[in-house]
C-alpha cells in the first residue's frame, strides 16, 4: 500500500481466492484480522503503507484495491478502512512554500472516469484532449477539455496495470502495461488495443515510455533494470541492460540529437542510450543519496531531473558532466516527482508537500515560483505539455487530471 511504488500497491488477482477463504475466517467486525487476512496475502502491510493516508485517502485506497480484483465484500470496507485510518494516519509532511512570482496560472481540474483508477501518467494529445492511464481499473482516459466529457477504454489483459503514456503520430495511444509485463497501443477511433509481450520473463513491469525521431518506441523496465526498444513496424523488442547493476530506470526524455536520456531511481546515475549504437554511457552525479526520478531536456540539451530523495532540482550538463542543484522551495522531505520542460522554464510537481505543490523555475534568473495544487493535489507522478504550452499532472490519489493554464 505505498504511495510511492511503480507497480500495483495492494494486490493481484491471483490473491482473492486465497483472501476470500481468509475473511470467511475472519470475524466481520475485526478490522486488524479482515486488514490481516487481506493485505497481508500477496505482501508485508507494514512494509507497504508509506506515509500512511488521510480517511478519505484510505478510503481510496481500498477502492483501488476493488478496482485491482481484491473481492472484498461490502459489507467489511468500512471496518476495513476504518481500522487503517487509525492505525496508519497520514504522517506530518513538509509544509506547502508559497513563492511568489510574476506568472499567473490557473488550474481546472476533471475526475477521472471511474473512483479509485489511480491516473498515473497523463498525456497531451494533439487533438487537444488530455488522456490518462486507469491503472486500478486497466484504462485508459481521455478527457475532453471543452466539453468536460470523460470517456474511459477498457484494455485486453486484465489487471495489466497501464502505467506510462505516449501519442504516436497516427494518434494511436501507447502505454505501458506494468503489472501485465507488456506494451499495448490502443487505436482511439476503434477501441482495438494491440500488445506486445516482453519477450524476457524478468521484464515484468515496463514503465515509462518515449518516442524517438525515427518513430521507434523505448522504455523502461523499473526493477528488470532494463531499457526496451520496441519497433512498431515489426514488433520486435529488444532489451537493454544498463552498466550500474539494480539502477532502476525510470523517467526518460529525448535530447535535440535523439539520444535517450534515463534516470535511474536505484542510484545516483543518469543514462544516455545512443539510439544507433544502442551503447549507455552513464552519468554520476555528485551526491550519492541522490535518487533523481523523472527528467526533463531543454532545447540546450541540459538535462533537468527532479531528485526525489533529498528535494533537489538538479541539472546535467552532458557534454562536460557538470551537475548544479538548487533546493526545492518545500524543503528536503518535499519528494519532486513530475517534470517538464515549458519554453525553457522548468515545470515540476512536490508529492509530499502539503498540500502538493506546481513549481516554476526560471534557469535565467535561477529564482522559484511556486502554487499550490487544488484539493491537495495527491500525488503527481508525472506531468505533459500541451501543444499551447500548458502543464498537464495526474493526480493519483485524488483520482484527477488537472489543466495548469499558463498566463501567455
Amino acid at each position: 500500500m505505498t504511495r510511492h511504488r511503480s507497480r500495483s500497491t495492494l494486490i493481484a488477482a491471483a490473491v482473492a481466492s486465497g483472501a476470500a477463504s481468509a475473511w470467511a475466517q475472519a470475524p466481520a467486525h475485526d478490522g486488524k484480522a479482515l486488514v490481516d487476512a487481506t493485505c497481508n496475502r500477496c505482501h508485508a502491510l507494514e512494509a507497504r503503507v508509506g506515509r500512511g493516508y488521510t480517511e478519505q485517502g484510505w478510503k481510496t485506497v481500498m477502492r483501488m484495491m476493488i478496482n485491482h480484483g481484491v473481492p472484498v465484500p461490502a459489507e467489511q470496507v468500512p471496518v476495513m478502512t476504518d481500522y487503517l485510518a487509525k492505525t496508519y494516519p497520514l504522517k506530518p509532511q513538509p509544509p506547502a512554500a508559497l513563492v511568489q512570482g510574476p506568472v499567473k496560472v490557473s488550474m481546472q481540474a476533471w475526475q477521472a472516469g471511474t473512483p479509485g483508477s489511480r491516473p498515473h501518467d497523463p498525456l497531451a494529445a494533439r487533438d487537444g484532449s488530455l488522456w490518462y492511464t486507469g491503472q486500478m481499473t486497466n484504462t485508459l482516459g481521455r478527457v475532453d477539455p471543452k466539453t468536460g466529457t470523460v470517456k474511459e477504454y477498457p484494455l485486453k489483459t486484465a489487471h495489466s496495470g497501464p502505467h506510462g503514456l505516449v501519442e504516436d503520430k497516427a494518434g494511436n495511444i501507447w502505454y505501458t502495461g506494468n503489472t501485465g509485463a507488456l506494451v499495448g497501443k490502443l487505436n482511439p477511433k476503434s477501441g482495438e488495443v494491440t500488445e506486445y509481450k516482453m519477450p524476457d520473463p524478468e521484464a515484468k513491469d515496463p514503465h515509462t515510455l518515449i518516442f524517438d525521431k525515427s518513430e521507434i518506441l523505448w522504455f523502461t523496465v523499473q526493477n528488470a533494470n532494463r531499457i526496451g526498444r520496441l519497433d512498431p513496424k515489426t514488433g520486435q523488442i529488444k532489451l537493454l541492460t544498463p552498466p550500474t547493476p539494480k539502477s532502476r530506470p525510470y523517467g526518460m526524455a529525448l535530447d535535440s540529437k535523439g539520444n535517450v536520456f534515463v534516470v535511474q531511481f536505484g542510484t545516483n546515475r543518469v543514462a544516455r542510450v545512443d539510439p544507433k549504437t544502442l551503447e549507455i554511457k552513464e552519468y554520476a552525479l555528485p551526491d550519492a543519496a541522490s535518487r533523481p526520478r523523472r527528467i526533463a531536456i531543454t532545447s540546450d540539451d541540459l538535462v533537468w531531473y527532479t531528485d526525489y530523495s533529498r528535494g533537489y532540482l538538479g541539472r546535467l550538463d552532458p557534454r562536460s558532466g557538470e551537475v548544479k542543484e538548487w533546493p526545492s522551495p518545500s524543503g528536503a522531505k518535499s519528494a519532486p516527482y513530475g517534470i517538464s520542460a515549458i519554453h525553457g522554464i522548468i515545470w515540476y510537481s512536490e508529492s509530499e508537500a502539503s498540500p502538493n505543490t506546481v513549481v516554476r523555475f526560471d534557469p535565467k534568473s535561477e529564482k522559484f515560483q511556486t502554487w499550490t495544487i487544488p484539493g491537495g493535489g495527491n500525488i503527481v507522478r508525472n506531468t505533459d505539455v500541451t501543444r499551447e504550452g500548458d502543464f498537464v499532472l495526474a493526480n493519483s490519489l485524488t483520482n484527477e487530471v488537472t489543466l495548469v493554464r499558463i498566463q501567455k
